[in-house]
């Protein structure tokens, strides 16, 4: 048995989450959303990440920037090698792709303002 917080509203219901007859079995949820959740989270948990990256010639040395779509939660170091090593040359603008498919995960990194 496994114990988790359901983080996709605020009720923040505490789930109990475990095996029976060869399923996975969720309890303490108070919406389908929670169960959904849970099921996830033990097959194959995913993260999004926010981060930035450097700006050359821009008013300021970074851009604020975030994934389009959640990694595997498996994939976040080797997606943060990568942003770590990029740079982006100024004006950037919000919804610029700055690294497409980025460390093969199919996400694309994106700014998320704008930079002169």
């Amino acid at each position: 048995m496994k114990k988790l917080t359901c983080i996709i509203c605020p009720n923040g219901c505490v789930l109990d989450v475990g095996s029976a007859d060869g399923g996975i079995k969720v309890s303490g949820n108070l919406c389908p959303k929670g169960e959904a959740y849970a099921r996830a989270e033990v097959i194959s948990p995913k993260r999004t990440i926010s981060s930035s990256i450097r700006v050359i010639g821009g008013d300021s040395e970074i851009v604020s920037v975030r994934l389009d779509r959640a990694v595997p939660k498996d994939m976040i170091f080797p997606v943060m090698d990568a942003i770590r090593r990029a740079h982006a040359s100024a004006p950037v603008h919000i919804g610029d792709v700055l690294i497409h498919d980025v460390a093969g995960t199919g996400a694309d990194v994106i700014a998320i303002e704008d930079i002169s």
